[in-house]
């Protein structure tokens, strides 16, 4: 299934990609604090979110540009590799919480 991009939905695209990278990290030292209980459901909160970035990396990737719009394959790629690395940073979270859940909650082991 392709997908095109009209000049509002790349401007919606950048904003969007913009706002996805001011998403801040939780600190390790937190999952500390955190019971058996929260860590599952961030767990779970994360393994959420990297599917749905993974869905909007992939709509970005089928998305057919224009040849007539100036730069909006670099653009694409652009968005395409920005949700690719919040993907990664949301894996190294999901890790750290895997640890401390491993090492904290009985059950998980």
């Amino acid at each position: 299934m392709k997908f095109t991009l009209t000049p509002i939905s790349i401007t919606t695209l950048l904003l969007a990609a913009g706002c996805s990278s001011t998403v801040a990290s939780i600190s390790p030292a937190k999952y500390d604090r955190m019971s058996c209980v929260e860590l599952n459901s961030e767990l779970g909160d994360i393994a959420t979110d990297i599917s749905r970035t993974a869905i909007a990396r992939g709509r970005v990737a089928n998305t057919s540009v224009p040849t007539w719009l100036l730069g909006g394959e670099r653009v694409k790629t652009a968005v395409a590799n920005r949700e690719t690395a919040k993907i990664e940073r949301l894996q190294r979270q999901q890790q750290a919480i895997g640890a401390a859940r491993k090492q904290r909650c009985a059950s998980a082991q």
